[in-house]
């Protein structure tokens, strides 16, 4: 009898683990990039609980949805611009939204060579583009049969799991920034909650951790 695999094609959970790594890759990635080029340590991490940088983990999202499924018929060449492309459209977004919503600065290229107005740059394209190549030329075809052959109990079990953990830690985090933005225009607290976030994550707490913080 042929044993049911876990996570077969391009599955919610399979889509859900790629972004798991990719969150967790784009964290120690980026501490790494920082360390190289400032030559001090910070943290990267997007996220109040775990070392997690999501916008890495939407990122890997976007390139296996609007990539993935013709994968196998693209080039390697085509894959890196359409991957460029996407990347850098969606860092854009990003940026724009951050600003729009928490009026706060995660990144700005500004200073750098051929930016686009402060929220990606052409290299920074390339760097989105070889990031989808290797995911989707290398990463994704052996990492997606190991991934089928966790027993699918197991796999659905610790995915769920992860899931409901990172749901609440999305909810937690953008909910704290929010509660920080309300506190810098002076608006009070109107729930139990905003007192609990007043207290519990200060603005103290919250420039240790998040130093980018610092610069807005």
């Amino acid at each position: 009898m042929n044993k049911k695999a876990f996570a077969k094609g391009l599955s919610f959970y399979k889509i859900f683990i790629f972004f798991v790594l990719g969150s967790l890759f784009g964290s120690y990635f980026e501490e790494i990039q920082w360390w190289i080029v400032h030559h001090c340590s910070t943290s990267r991490h997007d996220l109040l609980i775990g070392p997690f940088s999501t916008l890495y983990g939407f990122g890997m999202i976007l390139f296996l949805l609007f990539l993935g499924p013709k994968n196998n018929r693209r080039g390697i060449v085509k894959t890196f611009f359409y991957a460029a492309l996407l990347g850098g459209i969606f860092e854009y977004i990003a940026g724009v939204l951050a600003e729009q919503i928490c009026h706060i600065k995660f990144w700005d290229y500004s200073s750098l060579f051929l930016n686009i107005n402060g929220k990606t740059t052409i290299p920074i394209m390339f760097v989105w583009g070889l990031l989808g190549t290797f995911e989707l030329k290398i990463l994704y075809p052996i990492l997606s049969k190991y991934i089928e052959k966790i027993p699918p109990v197991l796999g659905k079990i610790i995915c769920n799991i992860l899931f409901v953990f990172l749901l609440f830690d999305m909810l937690l985090s953008y909910t704290v920034f929010a509660r920080m933005i309300e506190r810098h225009t002076g608006i009070q607290p109107k729930t139990k909650i905003g007192i609990l976030y007043d207290k519990w994550f200060p603005d103290r707490f919250m420039y240790n951790k998040y130093p980018i913080l610092k610069g807005n």
